[in-house]
């Protein structure tokens, strides 16, 4: 119910009447002026209640009146009137009826009243309704008031003073608060500006209203009274004191701020007033040291005094708070004497309270900043933001290092229960010690024996004093142990809190209005104000090192887990807040602390200690006091949770980790998880740190990177409590995230966490040199994890961290750093390829894949292992999407060397077989030809065999796809070649490019020549055997597709370079014998020597290059230089024919005949049937090309291709028809012919000294080989073959024939002696000679057609020579040399004992020379009337050389032969005989004659006689033949003896006589000896003589001479027979004569006989006188003959004389003297 409702106001008026009654009722006695005074007041309030509608207005006005009786009351001093009279003016009060007269006189009354003494409690409550029911008291009368307050303050009476002091309170509050009201209503009033004023504070009053006026004057009587001045308004005042005076002026700065700021009075007042005034009380403070004696100083010091100096903070306290900006200068003096009041020397309870006052400060940020602008950042000022950042910090510290911090208390205290009795010097004691031990659960700091508790002091962020708030206490409190370091603990973390937060508030906002304004700005650049930046650098970098100091040594010290946590967040937010701002120093400085409190204490740890050592440098003082970064103490207790082996080399083996360790090694995780950002180079701190910790623990990298708790037996030494082992997994959970979150950060923190990774590396590969220790893998795993988190940005990562691994870690001589640096690089390098980047990236594959390939360059085998895995293991998984990567793969998997081991080199070609079975079709045609290098290089490495002859292999399939795929790799290739040649046009340079005019594609043909080519000279035998069947294979099946001008490379540059290199190898081979390899691997002896080995290289490659000469003819006479060539291949040709190993020998005959096409005929043996078998190259490889030849679609359609393919398939064929004139070239005839007869001459030339140097023999087969090639050689050359080309011919073959054999090889190239066969050479020479003669058979046809030329008849006489020479070799083996040869049966095959030297062995030469004959007898059929036959003497040189055979007769090494000989004479002579009668006039065959005779003459009656071992059959067979020569004789040469020299008829007569007459061989047998007697062949002669004597057609007188002659040989002969058989029968007695004499005498005898029949059927005028006699004169011998006794002699005897009775009668003419 408000005071003026009606009814409050009707409630009133009762009320007033009631007190008035009562008064009146009280007074009636004593007082009766108060009674009249009561009850007149009764009417008169009647009366204005019932006169005045608004009564309490009328009251007012009249209130002196009303009021009245109550003063008399008040003033007879009575306590129950007075107590009537105040309560009653009270209400008056209450419902504001009082008047400021009234008020005046109530006043007054109180005053008098006071002055008593009476109801002073009563008073104070009136003045207070008074005061505050409204606003009429002013001036004077207020500050009666005010001063009546004060006064009761100081009575003796307790409550009175409590009751008071408080009036006084709210009274003040009230002054002010009605200033403030009246302030309010005045607000929109504009007002004049108050005149300017002086500084007297009288004068400036006068600007004031009234309740303004009335604070002004109380505020500055408050100063006054502060400072024992006498106040101008507050008159009346008697007693005051400071404290409560400091109370009243503190309350009203901190309620009524706005009052001072607002007025420029006021304002003056606290400048001029408050702030000196709060100076001056301060002195004592300063000046008093505790513990210096008062004494010795001449002027006592006053001691400082709680409860002044209390209130006195709290003053400066509200004065900064409030009136910062008004105060600067002498803020910085309040500041000052704070920071001062902190030092060690100050008593205990005054730096407890500075430090709760400095707590005050810190929870104002703002506040903060203001300090650190207006001082720190201005020239020639005090830093006070830093120095009292510094005093706390070296307060904190002090609490440690002074002795017995908490005792300040104890010392006035008597030693009490607290166990700290220990005074001030001891330092620590067992007291503090013995206390802490016990206490360990309470949170506390603990530090080098000194313990101090932890407290709970305020709430974060509010500072809520106790002893500033003592007010009632006069003596100072003894301040309970570790309350200071409380309060400063909790002061240093609300400081950092406060402006950390309000800094990134205040960034925060500023990113956000970059934001905007790049929005709407995108073209400009934003720029911040500077301002702001400076302060917030400026108050990190005033206040960090003294945070620092302070924090680190309380995080030493910390004992609890809360604490601890507190600390770190403080220095955590710290480093991130001057991360963010860009101050390195101090963010590393955070950090470092952080490093070094997760580390065991003391670790040596080059980073950290590096960076402390900058810190320690930088020692800032407080005032001339130095604070120092403390180094953390050993001895904390502290939960040992892990020991474990240090990564770095620590003096004591092992080291121990803590709870506290693991707590802070979070923080850092958390701080590099969070703040990753900001860290920059600091990285390496923390990462330098965490990789420390990660070994301290154990734990190992894993795959990826991740790390894991290592096995327990990793150190001996690692010992980890349960406690720790749950927080493993977690820890190492929280690493691989940080890493993780690498993704989040930019570019640059990036940089610096992969820089800080990679130097952190190499520390550790510097720590793993030199000792085997197992090094710390940490570093190269995180790098590994954050590629590839990081992959996305590759192109930022890839070459500092690759760069890293390459040429540290993957070099490393430990082998366990290697392995993970490999390791790591391979896994960056696959999940790079794996990853799907996006835009994809082209180019990156060769940033991929390039430090794939460097490690190509380090040497350690297990590095290049994990390379070429890796290689595998990309082509498996990305094969197909490497593009212009394949280089460098191929690169790689070609930087194989022979010092790297078989494992790698196989690992390598494992890749490469991968690519080449699955990849050449998606990778750039321009890399093929690196393939081809690389299969090359693997043909190459002489590690392993089998390697080198698969990679041949792959080369072949390689040429296989260039030749399916031609089309579109030449299409490609001509692509990329245009481009290039673009490029070097522009850059003015020429296009160098291997074989460089050559079209692309061909040029990759070319490179996979020259690979084969380099094989195919490789030191191991079976390799170049394979390239090189595998080159002439390629070449031969791919070779159609090489465009013209590229075969001309092949030629010279592929093929005769190659040709080069193995003469030259296979020249200087060495004989030295190969012993068999390995044990078990035999060699054959014809390959177990390198020379062996190279001479099949030799065979191939020249059997390989002959076969494309043949195969690619036309193509090749295309080319310009093909006469060059050709002259080139003959000549290796003829240097393998002379070669001395008869493989090679052999083999370039081959060759040559193939290239002369002459197609070696064909042998059972080698029923392959094309001459690639001839050849040695196994047919394996040619037929699928052969047979794919014609039938593979051939993509260019020009004829001559067609041809070729067609070709292909028929390889040696004629060649088509109409190419003749093509081949038929005759320079290229002529060379061959010259390599022919080089070659011939040189191999068959016989060695000219003497033989003990065995030298090298022509085998035979070569020789067969050489020989056989004229045949078809002089095809060609025919037409201008010469007598002088002849002659040299001649040389040659009789040089071939007569090279002996060595005996070892006699059994397989010999027939058995017995046998009469040829060997195939001699075949071969009579073979060529034939093809001479047949030739010149050819030549006559045309001859009679035109006169041909006569060169050719006149080689025949040649030819005759050349043969007769080989048919003497059947009696007269030729000579080798001064060779020792034996004689086929001599030479003992079966004795021949090991080693011997070979003896050479003479061939049989009897087939060859009878064969010889043979042909001689043929053709001198053909050409015996050939005038260069008659005219050269054939026929005599044909029969002189006849002589021999026939002379030896049974002498001759072969019987054939004589025989032979015979028959080819019979032969001959029926041809030739005709011929010479023809020519007996010329002459011609004057010389022969003699021969012939001869010729008879020794065949007839030879000196030789025959085997004893003759059966008879054969020996009448012989007969036989004897007969038939003197049957040629009386057929061919008698019936023309006018034609035939005479002395040569009297020869054959003689010849006939003798063998007529019978002669014997002497050793016959008796049972033999009538066949012996060669009846037969007498009887012949016999009747020869006879036909020829009485032959009826005598038309010559030649003629009849012969017969006479002949006749007389013949009788005389039978007379000296008969004779001697007479004498001999006569002498022998009774024995019978010797077998054979008596077969004569019955020849003769028969003889006789016949001559008688013979003259009987004469013509009597045919027959000589002198004949006649000569056989009368017979008789009488035979007739003495009749007494032999042997019957035989009889029978015959008796058929000889019968005829003789026709001489009983006489003739029926005369002959006169018996010459005719």
């Amino acid at each position: 119910m408000s005071t003026s409702s009606p009814e409050a106001v009707k409630k009133l008026l009762e009320n007033m009447q009631t007190d008035l009654r009562s008064l009146s009722m009280e007074c009636k006695k004593k007082f009766p002026p108060v009674k009249e005074a009561a009850e007149s007041g009764i009417v008169k309030i009647k009366t204005i209640a019932a006169r005045n509608t608004d009564i309490l207005a009328a009251l007012k006005e009249n209130s002196s009146e009303v009021v009245q009786p109550f003063l008399m009351g008040c003033g007879t001093k009575e306590p129950k009137i007075t107590q009537l009279c105040l309560a009653a003016i009270q209400r008056l009060m209450s419902h504001e009826v009082v008047s400021e007269a009234a008020a005046g006189n109530i006043i007054n009354m109180l005053w008098q009243l006071m002055e008593n003494g009476l109801e002073e409690l009563k008073l104070l409550q009136t003045v207070l309704v008074l005061l505050t029911t409204n606003t009429v008291v002013h001036d004077e009368v207020l500050s009666k008031a005010i001063v009546l307050c004060f006064r009761l303050h100081f009575t003796k009476d307790n409550i009175t003073n409590n009751t008071a002091a408080a009036t006084v309170r709210q009274v003040v509050t009230v002054v002010f608060e009605r200033m403030v009201a009246e302030d309010e209503r005045f607000k929109g009033i504009v007002e004049q500006p108050p005149p300017v004023q002086g500084n007297t504070n009288r004068r400036s009053v006068s600007t004031l209203r009234p309740s303004a006026k009335d604070a002004y004057m109380l505020f500055q009587d408050l100063c006054q009274l502060v400072n024992a001045d006498a106040p101008y308004w507050l008159v009346g005042m008697t007693e005051m004191t400071r404290t409560f005076g400091l109370e009243l002026l503190e309350s009203v700065l901190n309620d009524f701020p706005g009052v001072f700021l607002q007025h420029q009075e006021f304002s003056f007042l606290l400048k001029e007033r408050v702030c000196p005034l709060v100076i001056k009380l301060f002195s004592p403070n300063i000046k008093f040291r505790q513990g210096s004696s008062s004494a010795a100083s001449p002027a006592p010091v006053e001691k400082p005094y709680f409860p002044i100096c209390m209130r006195l903070l709290r003053v400066v306290s509200v004065l900064i708070k409030h009136f910062y900006s008004l105060l600067v200068t002498e803020c910085e003096i309040f500041l000052s004497l704070l920071v001062k009041f902190l030092d060690g020397e100050k008593p205990q309870w005054l730096r407890a309270v500075a430090v709760e006052s400095v707590h005050r400060l810190c929870v104002q940020p703002h506040l903060l900043r203001s300090f650190c602008q207006s001082y720190d950042m201005k020239q020639h000022s005090t830093k006070v933001f830093r120095d009292i950042v510094n005093a706390l910090g070296s307060f904190i510290q002090s609490l440690f290092i002074v002795p017995n911090a908490g005792n300040a208390a104890a010392v006035s205290a008597p030693a009490g229960g607290s166990g700290s009795g220990v005074q001030g010097t001891a330092q620590g004691g067992p007291g503090t010690g013995g206390v802490s031990g016990t206490l360990t659960t309470q949170a506390a700091f603990e530090y080098r024996g000194t313990w101090i508790p932890l407290m709970t002091v305020s709430v974060q962020g509010s500072a809520k004093a106790t002893y500033l708030e003592m007010l009632d206490k006069v003596e100072p409190p003894s301040i309970p142990e570790g309350y200071a370091m409380s309060v400063a603990f909790s002061a240093l973390l609300d400081l950092v809190r406060g402006i950390t937060s309000m800094i990134e508030r205040e960034l925060a906002m500023e990113e956000e209005a970059a934001a905007e304004f790049r929005e709407a700005h995108p073209d400009q650049e934003w720029k911040p104000q500077p301002g702001a930046h400076l302060v917030w650098e400026e108050m990190v970098s005033a206040c960090w090192c003294g945070l620092l100091a302070a924090l680190s040594l309380l995080l030493d010290a910390s004992t609890d887990e809360t604490a601890t946590e507190n600390i770190l967040k403080a220095e955590l937010t710290m480093a991130s807040l001057c991360g963010r701002l860009g101050l390195v120093t101090p963010r590393d400085a955070f950090i470092t602390a952080i490093c070094k409190a997760s580390l065991p204490p003391h670790y040596a740890l080059t980073v950290l200690s590096s960076n402390a050592a900058n810190l320690s440098s930088k020692a800032y003082s407080i005032q001339g006091q130095s604070v120092q970064i403390i180094s953390p103490s050993s001895e904390s207790h502290q939960q040992v949770v892990a020991v474990g082996q240090p990564l770095t080399a620590q003096p004591q083996g092992t080291v121990v980790l803590t709870a506290k360790n693991i707590q802070c090694m979070r923080t850092l995780l958390n701080l590099a998880h969070c703040h990753g950002a900001v860290l920059g180079t600091s990285w390496q701190l923390v990462l330098a740190t965490l990789q420390h910790l990660v070994w301290i623990l154990g734990l190992k990298p894993g795959v990826g990177g991740a790390l894991k708790p290592g096995r327990a037996v990793e150190g001996p030494s690692t010992v980890l409590t349960t406690a720790v082992m749950t927080d493993l997994p977690v820890i190492s959970n929280i690493l691989s995230r940080l890493f993780e979150s690498s993704q989040y950060l930019d570019d640059v923190s990036l940089h610096h966490l992969i820089n800080a990774l990679c130097s952190l590396s190499l520390e550790a590969m510097e720590m793993a040199y030199g000792n085997n220790k197992e090094p710390s893998l940490f570093a190269v795993a995180k790098l590994l994890e954050t590629g590839l988190v990081n992959m996305d940005r590759i192109e930022i990562l890839w070459r500092p961290l690759t760069g890293h691994l390459l040429e540290k870690v993957c070099q490393h001589p430990n082998s366990r750093m290697r392995e993970w640096g490999a390791e790591a690089l391979t896994a960056l390098i696959k999940a790079g390829l794996a990853y799907k980047h996006d835009p994809p990236l082209a180019q990156n594959q060769l940033l991929l894949l390039n430090p794939l390939k460097e490690l190509s360059n380090v040497l350690h085998a297990d590095i290049r292992q994990k390379q070429l895995e890796c290689v595998l293991q990309i082509l498996q998984s990305q094969g197909d999407s490497l593009g212009p990567g394949w280089p460098l793969v191929l690169g790689v998997i070609g930087a194989i060397r022979n010092d790297q081991g078989e494992s790698l080199i196989r690992t390598a070609f494992q890749c490469l077989q991968l690519v080449v079975t699955d990849f050449l079709p998606t990778m750039p045609c321009t890399c093929l030809q690196i393939v081809v290098d690389v299969a090359g290089s693997f043909g190459l490495q002489n590690q392993e065999l089998n390697i080198s002859l698969t990679s041949i292999g792959l080369l072949w399939n390689i040429s296989d796809y260039f030749f399916q795929r031609g089309e579109a790799i030449t299409q490609e290739l001509e692509r990329e070649e245009e481009a290039l040649q673009k490029q070097a046009q522009e850059r003015g340079e020429t296009l160098n490019r291997p074989f460089h005019p050559a079209p692309p594609f061909d040029c990759l043909w070319l490179c996979l020549y020259a690979k084969l080519g380099e094989l195919c000279v490789d030191p191991r035998p079976a390799v170049r055997k394979s390239a090189g069947q595998t080159l002439f294979s390629t070449i031969a099946a791919h070779g159609t597709l090489l465009q013209q001008p590229t075969w001309h490379i092949v030629v010279w540059k592929v093929l005769f370079q190659l040709l080069d290199c193995v003469r030259t190898s296979s020249t200087t081979a060495d004989k030295e014998k190969i012993e068999s390899g390995g044990g078990n691997i035999l060699i054959h002896h014809s390959r177990d020597t390198a020379e062996k080995q190279w001479a099949e290289t030799w065979v191939l490659t020249l059997a390989g290059v002959a076969r494309i000469f043949n195969t690619r003819r036309y193509l090749l006479q295309q080319l310009g230089d093909f006469f060059e060539a050709w002259e080139v291949l003959l000549n290796h040709i003829q240097s393998a024919a002379l070669s001395k190993n008869n493989e090679v020998s052999l083999a370039a005959l081959k060759s040559f005949q193939e290239i002369l096409q002459i197609v070696t005929p064909v042998k059972d043996s080698d029923k392959a049937g094309d001459a690639l078998a001839a050849m040695g190259v196994p047919p394996v490889l040619i037929d699928p090309l052969s047979a794919s030849g014609p039938g593979r679609p051939l993509v260019r359609s020009d004829s001559l291709v067609e041809r070729l393919t067609r070709y292909n398939g028929a390889e040696l064929q004629a060649p088509p028809p109409g190419e003749e004139s093509a081949l038929e070239d005759s320079a290229l005839w002529w060379s061959a012919w010259n390599t022919w007869y080089r070659t011939g001459t040189d191999s068959t030339r016989p060695p000219s000294g003497p033989t003990e140097k065995l030298s090298f023999i022509p085998s035979q087969p070569f020789l067969t080989a050489l020989i056989q090639i004229f045949p078809a050689l002089y095809q060609h050359i025919k037409a201008n073959f010469s007598m002088e080309d002849l002659k040299k011919l001649g040389v040659i073959l009789h040089g071939a024939v007569s090279v002996p054999i060595s005996s070892d090889a006699s059994p397989f190239i010999l027939p058995s002696y017995t046998e009469a066969v040829l060997t195939s050479l001699q075949e071969a020479v009579l073979t060529a000679l034939d093809v001479l003669q047949k030739v010149g058979k050819e030549m006559e046809k045309i001859m009679a057609i035109c006169v041909g030329p006569e060169n050719l008849q006149v080689m025949y006489p040649a030819i005759f020579e050349q043969l007769l020479l080989f048919v003497e070799f059947s009696c007269k083996p030729p000579q080798y040399g001064r060779m020792e040869t034996k004689h086929v049966a001599n030479a003992k095959y079966n004795q021949i004992q090991l080693f011997a030297p070979a003896e050479w062995v003479a061939l049989n030469y009897v087939p060859f020379a009878e064969r010889s004959l043979e042909v001689v007898v043929d053709l001198y059929h053909k050409t015996a009337c050939h005038k260069a036959v008659i005219n050269e003497k054939v026929l005599q040189n044909i029969i002189k050389t006849l002589r021999m055979p026939l002379g030896l007769k049974y002498a001759c090494p072969s019987e054939s032969t004589w025989k032979l000989a015979v028959s080819s004479l019979l032969k001959v002579l029926s041809i030739g005989l005709p011929v010479a009668r023809q020519h007996a006039s010329s002459g011609k065959f004057d010389t022969m004659w003699p021969e012939l005779a001869n010729a008879f003459e020794d065949f007839l009656f030879t000196k030789s006689t025959p085997p004893d071992n003759l059966s008879i059959q054969e020996f009448q067979k012989n007969e036989a033949i004897d007969v038939e020569v003197v049957q040629l004789i009386s057929t061919e040469i008698l019936p023309f003896a006018n034609f035939i020299p005479k002395d040569f008829v009297g020869q054959i007569m003689t010849m006939l006589n003798k063998g007529s007459i019978h002669s014997q061989s002497p050793s016959f047998t008796e049972a033999e000896i009538d066949v012996r007697m060669r009846e037969d062949f007498s009887k012949v002669c016999f009747e020869t003589l006879l036909q020829f004597s009485f032959s009826n057609k005598v038309s010559t007188p030649q003629e009849g001479y012969i017969s006479r002659m002949a006749l007389s040989v013949l009788l005389k002969r039978s007379q000296d027979v008969l004779r001697r058989y007479v004498e001999d029968e006569r002498l022998s007695g009774r024995c019978p004569l010797p077998r054979q004499q008596v077969t004569e005498i019955i020849f003769v005898l028969k003889a006789i006989s016949t001559l008688m029949d013979s003259l009987k059927k004469t013509q009597p005028e045919n027959v000589d006188g002198n004949t006649w006699a000569q056989v009368i004169a017979l008789y009488p011998t035979l007739v003495e003959c009749i007494t032999c006794s042997s019957s035989e002699v009889s029978s015959a005897l008796k058929e000889a004389l019968g005829p003789f009775k026709d001489f009983m009668q006489p003739p029926v003419s005369k002959v006169q003297n018996g010459e005719s």
